[in-house]
């Protein structure tokens, strides 16, 4: 599904509708079908739109923690987080010069390495072919 907002060229009123696809929407369009609901124009187009993006951390309230499809989530990144902390070192934030350190000096460690890092770590290290992977990490706040 997609969402469209849609103006009415005559009489300038915006509105939003759904189309199962883009190409959906091409051939109601082409056929005549779109119509303004205020005039009854047929004289109706795209409008711009944005993205609907979360842009803080406060819109994560809004994620409905007793939901059941949020718990099966939030124990799989546990079993994940379980799983790297009993198979890799954690590094802290030296995590960019032990990657840089293992990749360059060739060094052979028994364990992989965890830590944290900055986007432009991440960015530096990808650039020089430094492969690294973000994870979500969450704090277990269950007792």
């Amino acid at each position: 599904m997609i969402k469209y907002k849609l103006i009415c060229k005559d009489c300038e009123t915006t509105f939003d509708s759904w189309f199962s696809s883009s190409k959906e929407y091409e051939k109601l369009k082409k056929k005549k079908f779109l119509n303004c609901h205020f005039c009854n124009s047929l004289n109706v187009g795209k409008g711009l739109m944005s993205p609907s993006v979360s842009t803080s951390k406060n819109n994560l309230r809004d994620i409905d923690s007793s939901s059941e499809k949020y718990r099966e989530i939030k124990k799989t990144i546990y079993k994940y987080q379980e799983f790297i902390k009993k198979n890799f070192e954690y590094v802290g934030e030296n995590f960019a010069y032990e990657a840089r350190s293992l990749h360059y000096k060739d060094k052979k460690k028994a364990k992989g390495i965890y830590g944290t890092a900055t986007k432009k770590d991440l960015n530096e290290l990808k650039e020089e072919g430094i492969k690294a992977e973000i994870l979500p990490w969450i704090k277990n706040t269950t007792n």
